[in-house]
């Protein structure tokens, strides 16, 4: 799935699943895997044990990574979920919103 029309600090929402409706920031993607890890979505418990690393230990919360098909990028402009377009701008391939046509 290379070539994914999500990037890094894109606000997107969830779509389906456990999340659905959080809003949050990409934090990682990871394109061939077609996998995104979002800021505060599908949060994990994980037990730690103090280390020299990690002065104190007892349980954390991770980030896990969330299908990207479960996912819609939110307009900065018009404030929706929305699909991704393309349009072609003097060479240069630029990113817009389906919805109100800003660019992302």
């Amino acid at each position: 799935m290379p070539g994914v029309s999500i990037k890094k600090d894109d606000e997107v929402q969830v779509i389906h699943g456990k999340d659905r409706g959080a809003r949050g920031r990409v934090v990682r993607v990871l394109p061939r895997e077609g996998r995104i890890m979002v800021e505060g979505v599908a949060r994990a418990k994980k037990h730690a044990r103090p280390s020299k690393r990690r002065q104190q230990g007892g349980i954390i919360d991770i980030e896990q990574f969330v299908d990207i098909s479960n996912v819609a990028v939110v307009c900065k402009t018009c404030g929706q979920p929305t699909r991704v377009g393309h349009r072609d701008d003097d060479g240069k391939k630029v990113r817009v919103c389906r919805k109100c046509g800003a660019d992302l």
